[in-house]
């Protein structure tokens, strides 16, 4: 009796100890609590903005092989700079990628109608200037198209695009009291045209909420979105001639040391998503 005990008991020890072995290793596989997410449409675009900078940079070192200064890096240096520039001040009033998509295009657009100014050429028909129009309307439609969804983006973008054309046709574009030069330029025209631009943008915003889809706060967004456009627009222009400067009188040195600067953005850029899987964060 007394052995059949023992047994019994034993029997009862290592059932335990099996409980207390496969609670641990049940805990064991958990997720660690220091995982995190990330979108997987954000990792995509930050890996895409890093290989655009890798062959931009590229470009750069290849300066002499692209004709110098009477090649395609003027306007290149012109487009990358702009759009870095207008990405940073929009995508921090309105988010990364309303930044992203709207900046892109403005310095784009504006890029190939200033280097045409520096020329000493007169400024595109208004056709093509409709066309520069429609591309930033589109690409700000997109931008907002997360936040407010395709009926408001989509009106935005046309009421934008018309204003633009109106205000073209007025005389009022990007080129105007054009100068390259190491000093501020903010003129009485420019400081109007400011204005109208970010009250444009609050009435469009209001009356794409109030007759197209009906936003929770639009007063709000639409001061914001208003704010931001004139405020952005009003550093573009008063510091746009130490761009156009030193756009063209950049040396080859400072030019090759800029494209090695945007590969290296890029590496980094595209190793993000290896560096997400190293600390064990998941896209969504």
């Amino acid at each position: 009796m007394m052995q059949r005990r023992q047994r019994i008991s034993a029997l009862q020890g290592t059932g335990g100890d099996i409980a207390v072995l496969t609670g641990i290793r049940h805990e064991s596989s958990k997720p660690c609590t220091y995982n995190r997410q990330m979108d997987h449409h954000t990792l995509a675009a930050i890996s895409v903005a890093g290989s655009c900078l890798d062959v931009i940079g590229s470009l750069y070192l290849a300066y002499d092989l692209l004709g110098g200064k009477h090649g395609p890096l003027r306007l290149l240096t012109r487009a990358v700079t702009y759009s870095v520039v207008f990405s940073a001040g929009y995508g921090l009033g309105l988010g990364l990628v309303f930044g992203v998509l709207s900046g892109t295009a403005t310095g784009i657009t504006l890029a190939v109608e200033l280097n045409r100014a520096a020329r000493g050429l007169d400024h595109y028909p208004l056709f093509w200037e409709g066309v520069f129009a429609a591309i930033r309307g589109l690409a700000f439609g997109a931008g907002l198209y997360r936040i407010v969804g395709f009926g408001f983006a989509i009106s935005f973008s046309i009421l934008i695009t018309i204003g633009q054309i109106i205000a073209y046709a007025q005389g009022m574009r990007p080129a105007v009291d054009y100068s390259a030069s190491r000093r501020p330029r903010f003129s009485r025209r420019l400081l109007l045209g400011t204005v109208i631009r970010g009250v444009g943008y609050l009435g469009s915003a209001l009356v794409c909420s109030t007759f197209i889809h009906h936003l929770d706060h639009a007063w709000p967004f639409a001061i914001r979105v208003g704010l931001v456009t004139g405020i952005v627009t009003g550093l573009g222009v008063t510091f746009n001639p130490y761009i156009e400067y030193y756009a063209d009188n950049l040396p080859e040195r400072r030019l090759g040391a800029f494209g090695i600067g945007l590969v290296l953005c890029g590496f980094a850029l595209q190793s993000l998503q290896y560096w997400l899987a190293l600390f064990d964060v998941h896209p969504t």
